[in-house]
């Protein structure tokens, strides 16, 4: 008797799990794989919006964050600790504050080119944070201390500050109405003209006020700070009004006029040591029109003085270093004939140049092959970002398509660059390393229809793509389910039994290893 006793016990844990899977019925598991698939979709869903975002997974992040520290990992709380963070976050901030946003060179006309974009396609081409910085530009390059001595200028001074277009047009007309100003003039052609032709006439009129009021700050600017204030602040104006009417004759055509105003600029900003006229790059407007006139001499002439490696680096002196080095051959290159003799020393220099090019710039590429579609370029650009991308392809395709063979060099030759600098954030070759902040920057800069070029590309998070897997799995299995019930609780059961198989292996070893009466106490309690 003392032998059987065990008996009901041993096989208590078995009989009770057939019972239980007797019991259930396909209804059941129809409701529970549905379930797992709807919250794993909702799972996948939400990890799939904050990667998006914030270009991290959302379960990785709290894992690392919050639940390695509870499991034995870095204490958080400790100083050393502490310190790392706060050195990583002081880190973090510099790298973002190293992404200098630069005012775009060749940016359009708001009346006659942005907002005729706006009238035939309802969207908006600039950004909120765009006009927000062209708005503290213009409030730099056109007011001063002084303007309040002047009934006119007073009023423009609160007019670029103001938000509403609408607004700042009619302070404009009533600046006007007091006097001939020129920066009412300025803002008048920039954002009230409907066309290239009436913008350049009021550009006219505000080249012949700002000429006046830059002869009498001339005759002044020696006789105290605010004098010399006024003084630079007339040199901006009459800097950019004859930029402007440059571009403008550019943009009507005529192209050898709009380079002769160029040179005399490029010429009047070496004589004159004001820092904020570095900003404007007339060398890039130049460069662009002497490409437009295939007048390559005097381009290689600007690269010469301008590609200099105490100099800033853009995406236009790069890639037109490149072009030029690329035109010397491209005609005749074949990608065959290259494999089969390799390359000569000039096909070398090209593709050189191009590598250059691509590692200062990696977005450029797409857009010059047409990989991807291109958009209204910004009024401000990141270097080495998307934004700087799209404003040199928006004025530069043509003159890539120019140059027969060009295009099919970059296409063969451009994915090389990566090739040569596996981890780009980490290290560069012939610049410092990709600055991580510039897809941040570039979000913030381009509109939201546009689609945001990111380089290095990122690979899915490990969580994405097994939420992904498993709610695909669920899914199948309840379809499954739903549609073949009887079968589906057959396996079921054959799986759970399985499952529990090694379990009750376990328990009969124990079982038999145990004298009776002990495991018989056990299974009471």
């Amino acid at each position: 008797m003392g032998e059987q006793a065990p008996g009901p016990a041993m096989f208590g844990t078995e009989s009770s799990l057939s019972m239980f899977l007797n019991t259930l019925t396909p209804k059941f598991y129809v409701a529970l794989t549905g379930t797992s698939s709807l919250i794993s979709g909702l799972i996948l869903i939400f990890e799939w919006w904050y990667f998006r975002k914030y270009g991290t997974s959302f379960i990785e992040q709290v894992s690392v964050s919050h639940l390695r520290p509870l499991l034995g990992g870095v204490d958080s709380s400790s100083p050393s600790n502490s310190n790392t963070s706060n050195g990583d976050a002081d880190s973090n901030r510099q790298s973002v504050s190293e992404c200098k946003v630069w005012r775009n060179p060749l940016n359009l006309f708001r009346g006659a080119e942005y907002n005729r974009y706006t009238w035939v396609t309802g969207r908006e081409p600039l950004t909120y944070y765009d006009m927000n910085l062209s708005a503290q530009d213009h409030q730099t390059f056109f007011t001063c201390d002084s303007d309040h001595l002047r009934p006119a200028d007073a009023i423009m001074q609160k007019a670029w500050r103001e938000r509403n277009p609408q607004a700042r047009i009619s302070a404009a007309h009533e600046a006007l109405e007091l006097e001939d100003c020129a920066t009412a003039y300025i803002l008048l052609a920039e954002e009230e003209a409907t066309t290239i032709m009436e913008a350049e006439r009021l550009f006219k009129q505000a080249l012949k006020a700002g000429e006046g009021c830059y002869r009498r700050s001339q005759q002044l600017q020696h006789h105290g700070t605010q004098y010399e204030a006024q003084h630079r602040r007339d040199t901006n104006v009459l800097v950019y009004i004859k930029r402007r009417l440059a571009m403008c004759s550019r943009k009507l055509g005529r192209t050898r006029e709009a380079v002769k105003m160029m040179r005399d600029l490029c010429v009047f900003q070496l004589m004159k040591e004001f820092p904020l006229l570095s900003m404007f790059n007339i060398h890039e407007n130049l460069l662009e029109s002497l490409l437009e006139l295939q007048n390559y001499a005097d381009v290689q002439a600007v690269l010469a003085k301008y590609d200099d490696i105490s100099l800033p680096k853009s995406a236009t002196i790069c890639y037109t270093a490149a072009l030029l080095k690329a035109r010397a051959v491209s005609d005749k290159f074949s990608p065959e004939a290259a494999s089969r003799r390799g390359l000569s020393t000039a096909e070398m220099n090209a593709v050189e140049a191009i590598h250059r090019a691509v590692e200062f710039n990696p977005h450029v590429p797409k857009y010059l092959l047409e990989m991807k579609s291109l958009i209204l370029p910004p009024e401000h650009i990141l270097k080495r970002g998307d934004s700087e991308a799209i404003a040199y392809a928006f004025f530069h395709l043509q003159h890539w398509k120019r140059v027969e063979g060009a295009l099919n060099l970059l296409h063969c030759t451009w994915e090389g660059t990566f090739r040569m600098i596996p981890y780009p954030l980490e290290k560069g070759h012939l610049f410092y390393p990709y600055p991580i902040c510039t897809e941040t920057a570039d979000r913030e800069l381009l509109p939201m229809f546009h689609e945001v070029s990111v380089y290095p590309k990122k690979e899915l998070p490990f969580f994405i793509l097994f939420t992904a897997g498993l709610c695909s799995f669920t899914a199948m299995l309840a379809l499954l389910t739903h549609q073949f019930p009887e079968l589906m609780g057959v396996f079921a059961k054959a799986f759970l039994s399985t499952l529990f198989a090694p379990l009750n292996f376990i328990m009969e070893k124990v079982e038999s290893i145990l004298p009776s009466s002990l495991w018989h106490q056990l299974t009471r309690i």
